[in-house]
């Protein structure tokens, strides 16, 4: 990796989901601008806020994909990231463990 890039692995694949009430949304529904979460896999040596192992929120649409040896992933500047989920920032008693 180089400079400033992260590379991802999405958590959810395309296609039907599930809502919180049960109720199946299929691919083809229309959503809103929706974000994602993904877990990083690497990081460039410019790379400040994140590590590997790290769950982070990115906008799908802006996105370059990338396969490497038949697994698919984004790859991405830090500065696309949304925020970052790790138990690293877990750190206080009154901290969620999201860095926005």
């Amino acid at each position: 990796m180089l400079h400033d890039r992260v590379l991802v692995r999405t958590d959810t694949s395309e296609g039907e989901r599930r809502s919180t009430g049960g109720i199946v949304i299929p691919a083809t529904a229309a959503v809103g601008r929706r974000l994602a979460w993904a877990e990083v896999v690497a990081v460039g040596q410019n790379v400040r806020t994140v590590e590997p192992g790290d769950r982070v929120l990115y906008d799908p649409e802006d996105r370059a994909e990338v396969e490497v040896r038949g697994v698919a992933y984004v790859l991405m500047r830090e500065r696309d990231l949304h925020a970052v989920a790790a138990e690293r920032l877990e750190g206080s008693e009154d901290s969620t463990g999201l860095y926005l």
